[in-house]
């Protein structure tokens, strides 16, 4: 089969709150228990659900976000992405229509599945209706002509009587009913203050809900009559993104080896993981492959040192402050990032990672690579951002210009050191984040594959302190 023409469908939904993570996770975890190879995506900046999705597939979930990556990066990270499967499904996000904050369609699911030339399936919450779902349908399916919805999912239908009321009001919409589920919280995932809990936290629950989903999506969807709509797309005309390749013109600029000289050695790059450190897009652990890395994965909460010969550092982001006890008692490997930090070596911190630099989380002492102390509110800070680095440092040269998203609920005292991270010019103007020496630390959540460069620069920093070392 044609990479471009993988078989492919969108599951998406009138608004939150109506199952997509439910079924698309059901239906990931069925297809894949059937045999199929499933690749699992999803529309939008969440970090959570792809862990959910991974755990159903066995294969990484990956995100597809317009806004960070530009529409013309999604059906290349799409292909990707989902090389070798038989099949991939792309939950979406919010409601169908619902894109970035006044910029109309940019970033929904309608933008993702048009760019993807991919068949919809609407999930919609039937919980309080019956003939008015028909009518809802109806407009979901002629809002937007170039948006094939192509069938519907019928969720938290009540009894027998309740669903077929709701198959007999579909009859009359032209849009296939391809799955009706009842009302059950057994497989429910509890949830907290940025959504769902990760995968990483409860593993061995996640495991038994993923199962109860799969179980369910079987009894309650026709998977023979969604996989061959997901059949019926056409090809993608896109090559599939590849990190090597969006690195190369780095790479070219690059001085020529010395003829008889021996090859360097791959830069050390340890990447923080673990329950406290869930937030990552794997496009990042590729572009550091890509640009010469060796990246080696660590638990800040198990581990008490630096992977052997660390040469640089990435902390994303994720959840320090449910765990900032457990960080804070770990003091070996505390001091061994402060020691990493003041030798100059290059580390990038992303939200959780520059709370776990600063001093203290909620009074409970950090690595205290930064003069702020960090502490939980009450205050959602959530949306999409635009900067550009002020000046050059170790993971961005000056005037790099990136799109990113800021998602907690912890405030940092001060937000921005002597010299910021960024400047954000949008939606609001500020400098936010601390670089010192070697270390770029921001709340701001950047996506890779935007903007390669910063993997390289930050390899390239790596490989120029181990040789001067």
């Amino acid at each position: 089969m044609n990479g471009g023409s993988i078989p492919r469908l969108v599951i998406a939904a009138p608004s939150s709150g109506a199952g997509k993570t439910t079924v698309a996770t059901g239906l990931m975890a069925a297809f894949a228990d059937a045999g199929l190879t499933v690749s699992p995506h999803k529309v939008g900046p969440d970090y959570i659900d792809p862990g959910y999705h991974s755990l159903a597939t066995g294969r990484p979930g990956r995100n597809l976000d317009a806004y960070l990556c530009g529409p013309d990066r999604i059906a290349p990270l799409f292909l990707h992405g989902a090389a070798g499967a038989d099949l991939a499904l792309v939950e979406g996000v919010m409601g169908l229509f619902d894109g970035a904050s006044g910029m109309g369609e940019l970033s929904s699911t309608a933008h993702v599945a048009k760019l993807l030339r991919a068949p919809v399936v609407l999930v919609v919450d039937a919980s309080s209706q019956s003939r008015s779902v028909a009518a809802l349908v109806h407009g979901f399916a002629s809002w937007d002509p170039e948006v094939r919805l192509a069938g519907v999912i019928l969720n938290k239908v009540g009894s027998d009587r309740h669903e077929e009321l709701l198959r007999e009001a579909m009859d009359s919409s032209g849009v296939p009913v391809l799955g009706a589920l009842r009302r059950d919280g057994r497989a429910g995932t509890p949830s907290r203050h940025l959504g769902l809990v990760p995968v990483a936290e409860r593993r061995a629950e996640a495991v038994e809900s993923v199962a109860e989903l799969a179980a369910r999506v079987r009894a309650g969807c026709d998977l023979e009559a969604l996989l061959a709509l997901a059949r019926t797309v056409p090809e993608l005309p896109d090559a599939p993104w590849d990190p090597a390749a969006e690195l190369a013109p780095a790479t070219e600029a690059e001085p020529a080896p010395v003829a008889g000289a021996a090859a360097p050695e791959k830069p050390l790059i340890a990447v923080a993981g673990g329950p406290a450190f869930t937030f990552s897009y794997a496009e990042h652990a590729e572009l550091l492959a890509a640009a010469g890395a060796e990246v080696a994965p660590f638990d800040p909460l198990r581990d008490e040192q630096l992977p052997p010969a660390t040469q640089g550092l990435v902390i994303g982001g994720g959840f320090p402050e449910m765990y900032a006890p457990d960080l804070s008692a770990n003091a070996p490997l505390r001091a061994a990032v402060a020691e990493l930090a003041a030798s100059g070596a290059p580390v990038s911190a992303e939200c959780a990672g520059l709370l776990y630099l600063s001093r203290s989380i909620d009074g409970k002492p950090m690595c205290g690579v930064l003069p702020a102390d960090a502490r939980m509110t009450d205050r959602l800070t959530l949306g999409y951002r635009e900067a550009v680095a002020l000046r050059d440092n170790a993971l961005a040269a000056a005037g790099t210009r990136v799109r990113g998203h800021e998602f907690h609920r912890t405030a940092l005292e001060p937000g921005a050191g002597a010299d910021p991270a960024w400047g954000l010019t949008h939606p609001e103007r500020r400098v936010e984040g601390f670089v010192t020496g070697g270390v770029h630390a921001s709340y701001l959540h950047v996506h890779w594959a935007a903007e390669p460069s910063l993997a390289g620069r930050l390899v390239r920093s790596a490989a120029r302190g181990a040789a001067t070392a």
